[in-house]
């Protein structure tokens, strides 16, 4: 089976005629979540394509093709929304899908390993990087002037972090 990626969940039915609401967990909604676009839906990946979308507040609400009914979106709620991975465009240099960076080894600029990404949260403009610490979850802005270096090719993000941001956001 080919590998697939995670772009969004169901969160919930959205009206009487089968939309659903989606959480997306995209750098790309807007390419991911648009009509004609081909979802795979829940643990058996069912390809279901999308035939309306629109946004609300930042969350795509969209129609998939088959389900015209609010039971049928209801019986959709919580699924995972994937795509296959091989359908990704390449992206510019400099630039990564959030799963590139997922796996990473962080360490700041003299080599010290912070830990390791275990997740990149929130929209393009402001994303953070989630990182299994030793002593916790610590959060770390995902921008060029602290992360100096981002190689996924080595599995490594170097970090200038300012000092006390790595205790201030320790959870």
């Amino acid at each position: 089976m080919n590998a697939s990626l995670l772009v969004g969940r169901i969160a919930r039915a959205h009206g009487n005629k089968g939309q659903v609401i989606v959480n997306p967990d995209s750098d790309f909604a807007d390419e991911r979540f648009k009509a004609g676009a081909t979802l795979l839906v829940g643990d058996d990946e069912r390809p279901m394509r999308i035939t309306r979308v629109r946004f609300q507040q930042a969350r795509p609400v969209i129609a998939l093709e088959g389900i015209d009914s609010i039971e049928a979106a209801d019986a959709l709620a919580g699924m995972e929304l994937k795509v296959p991975a091989e359908t990704l465009a390449e992206l510019p240099s400099g630039t990564y899908y959030r799963h590139h960076l997922v796996g990473c080894e962080v360490q700041d600029t003299e080599g010290r390993v912070i830990g390791e990404v275990a997740a990149v949260e929130g929209p393009i403009e402001g994303s953070r990087l989630v990182i299994n610490a030793p002593h916790g979850e610590v959060l770390i802005p995902l921008v060029a002037a602290i992360c100096v270096e981002v190689d996924p090719g080595a599995r490594r993000i170097r970090v200038a972090a300012p000092e006390g941001l790595i205790e201030l956001n320790a959870k």
